[in-house]
């Protein structure tokens, strides 16, 4: 089964999906070797392990395609990859969506922030006109060439202009033929509530992230309230941080790592992890 099939039907299924974000290639790995059924490629995270930098619109398309399409080939489970604003008007998104789906991805998320944009849960973010967004979400929707890859459409009208609009916003979206809808970062239950109310024929995105500005109900209350899909967006990045830090403060501290190894993987165990022991049986296989 292809994997854009795939997550059509784990996104028609009334069990939630549950999809990690994935900053990098090993956090990918990871994701997928936990048992998840699907990974989502961060922006966040992927401007800070490329540039070091915030999530303010730095990445360009082509960056974020490479990364893409690295994450498609290292995992066997479906990839939803941000495509932030779709990097210019409808002509860029047609462009966009095409290099995203040649990189193996299942599904691409545009959202309707002004150029430059910001991640989803800061502040002083700006949106485009709702109508210019849904000639975006038109322009991707003719342009891919696989119809089960999944076209995701966020607004980020909540934050400055009230759940109203984000919900009308997100209607329009919904009526230009997206296939999956992110209301991103309402403030309460009652407003996750709501946007499932609003949207009962088309799955519902809940961005499930650690400090920001919505609550983190658990899955089985965001499933009782029927997204479609969750998404842990920043976590896996935050929790590789603090471990390294936490490494590197321990290693400055008493001058050793001789008393560390409880909090790491050993050295069999990744290589075992990250498919050294395929690559010798490859290796003997075609030995001369």
């Amino acid at each position: 089964m292809k994997k854009t099939t795939l997550l059509k039907q784990l996104l028609e299924d009334p069990k939630l999906l549950v999809a990690p974000g994935a900053y990098d290639v090993l956090s990918a790995k990871i994701i997928e070797n936990s048992g998840f059924k699907a990974v989502y490629m961060t922006g966040y995270g992927t401007s800070a392990s490329v540039l070091g930098q915030p999530d303010v619109g730095l990445l360009t398309m082509s960056e974020m395609v490479e990364r893409a399409r690295n994450l498609a080939e290292a995992v066997s489970v479906p990839v939803l990859a941000d495509g932030d604003t779709g990097y210019g008007n409808p002509l860029n998104v047609i462009r966009t969506v095409r290099e995203y789906e040649r990189a193996g991805v299942s599904a691409i998320q545009l959202e309707d922030q002004a150029f430059p944009k910001r991640c989803g849960h800061m502040l002083g973010r700006r949106v485009i006109p709702k109508d210019e967004m849904v000639q975006k979400i038109k322009a991707a929707v003719d342009t891919r060439r696989d119809d089960d890859f999944v076209i995701i459409a966020r607004t980020d009208a909540r934050t400055n202009h009230g759940i109203e609009e984000a919900l009308e916003r997100g209607k329009a979206y919904e009526e230009a033929g997206a296939d999956l809808l992110f209301i991103e970062s309402p403030e309460n239950v009652e407003e996750m509530k709501l946007i499932n109310k609003t949207f009962p024929n088309t799955p519902t995105l809940a961005n499930m992230l650690e400090g920001g500005r919505t609550p983190i109900p658990t899955i089985n209350e965001l499933e009782a309230m029927g997204f479609g899909i969750a998404i842990y967006c920043t976590g896996p990045l935050y929790a590789a941080a603090k471990a390294v830090r936490d490494y590197m403060n321990h290693l400055m501290k008493t001058g050793t790592t001789s008393d560390y190894y409880k909090e790491l993987l050993t050295f069999s165990e990744f290589n075992a992890f990250i498919g050294l022991d395929q690559y010798n049986a490859l290796s003997k296989k075609y030995a001369d």
